[in-house]
């Protein structure tokens, strides 16, 4: 292992972005196959892809990535995948959070590199349950850690949903320990939950953040197994509901719901505050938001 880490940087941002190739894909053959039921004679979606570009403060370059956007599809009503390779030093907010977070040797020396993928989706179909991914990996000088998860956001809950989503991520958590799965959701329903509406944001999933356990391999391999379980937990409850018809009390149901996801992410989510505070591109940060939402 590199004292660096270049080697396991590289190993963690082909991943994350092999990830990102197999997911639009497969949302892309979602768009395709719809071949029956409400909005199955619209066009099928597809992603646009832009790079993104961050700067440090002297206007050098401090990396980027790739932002992919499907808007208005016959499945996908806005659907986001997001892949990034940043680095650089920290600001001195964002510094000082490393620091509070007890991140060795932040204090002097706030170099940073971070790689990860980002995912939300926001359906045509109130049935659809929307969803939110993304893995990463975060290194400094004195420190690595891995993070990330997947939850479901259903505005119409089914349990048969909710048990095929959890069920396929603890097969996938298992092998890394049996008590991998059960903290991970413990973490999960803590992490998203909204203190000013006393609800969780939807109906759980997994969650970790400052992965460390002094292995990196293992960690990598737990990571990357978090983000393997995410299409086959997400596709078969996509392929199920969104053949379903709806009215405006469902889309309304949906639209209400969407609030509690905006709220959430401005208001609480970590990845949101860091990508913002490091100056990365701000629609690339803000694409998990939904396209409509509504307030009582």
């Amino acid at each position: 292992m590199t004292s660096d880490f270049s080697e396991e940087k590289r190993r963690a941002a082909t991943w994350f972005r092999q990830l990102r190739d197999e997911i639009v894909a497969a949302f892309e053959g979602l768009e395709d196959s719809h071949a029956e039921g409400p909005l199955s004679e619209a066009a099928p979606g597809r992603f646009e892809v832009s790079e993104t570009k961050r700067t440090s403060d002297d206007g050098s370059d401090a990396g980027g990535g790739l932002m992919s956007v499907m808007r208005g599809g016959r499945v996908f009503e806005k659907v986001g995948v997001n892949v990034s390779e940043v680095y650089g030093t920290l600001g001195e907010a964002a510094q000082k959070a490393m620091a509070a977070r007890g991140v060795p040797g932040m204090e002097t020396d706030p170099s940073f590199w971070a790689s990860g993928i980002s995912l939300v989706a926001h359906m045509q179909n109130p049935h659809c349950p929307a969803v939110h991914m993304n893995t990463r990996m975060f290194w400094t000088p004195g420190a690595w850690w891995f993070g990330g998860g997947s939850d479901l956001n259903p505005c119409i809950e089914y349990d048969e949903d909710t048990a095929h989503f959890h069920a396929t991520q603890k097969a996938h958590l298992d092998p890394h320990g049996a008590d991998i799965y059960p903290w991970l959701k413990d973490w999960a329903d803590e992490y998203f939950y909204i203190p000013h509406r006393h609800r969780a944001r939807g109906v759980g999933g997994i969650f970790m953040d400052d992965r460390n356990s002094g292995d990196w391999e293992a960690d990598f391999a737990l990571t990357q197994d978090i983000g393997r379980a995410f299409l086959p937990a997400f596709v078969p409850l996509i392929e199920k509901r969104r053949v379903q018809d709806w009215d405006e009390a469902d889309k309304d149901t949906q639209l209400i719901h969407r609030g509690l996801y905006a709220e959430y992410n401005l208001v609480y989510d970590r990845g949101t505050k860091f990508g913002l505070a490091t100056g990365h591109d701000a629609n690339a940060v803000l694409m998990s938001l939904p396209p409509l939402a509504k307030w009582v």
